[in-house]
């Protein structure tokens, strides 16, 4: 079992940055891939981005390529997701996620544990 908890959300004007955190507690954090998601009103959530369990390997969406960095802390158990450059259209309530896998990959999904989200709201 794994708990998350996000954090760093809020209100940023277009081109501007903020830090998602997410804080896992439980067992084996390790363990996990790890991937952040996003879900805007009137749309399907979407994984904007995803690291492996030893961060070596990431993924992430096309619209985000270039402005958003996913990063993880093992020894912390925490990930986090940079967005730079934000836009009016990556406004969105977005989550964290944990995917139990043995394997080293950056998966976009079958996750197992959610987070309760964090609003980002962009403005124009």
């Amino acid at each position: 079992q794994v708990q998350l908890v996000e954090s760093g959300g809020g209100l940023v004007q277009d081109g501007g940055s903020l830090r998602l955190s997410c804080a896992a507690s439980g067992r084996a954090f390790r363990s996990y891939a790890m991937g952040w998601f996003r879900q805007a009103p009137g749309s399907e959530r979407e994984c904007v981005a995803a690291i492996s369990r030893s961060g070596g390997i990431i993924y992430y969406a096309d619209s985000v390529k270039g402005r958003f960095t996913i990063s993880r802390d093992n020894a912390k158990n925490t990930v986090h997701l940079q967005m730079n450059s934000l836009k009016p259209e990556d406004t969105a309530v977005y989550y964290c996620a944990a995917k139990g896998t043995r394997a080293e990959v950056a998966s976009r999904y079958e996750y197992d544990y959610w987070g309760q989200g964090t609003q980002v709201t962009v403005s124009s």
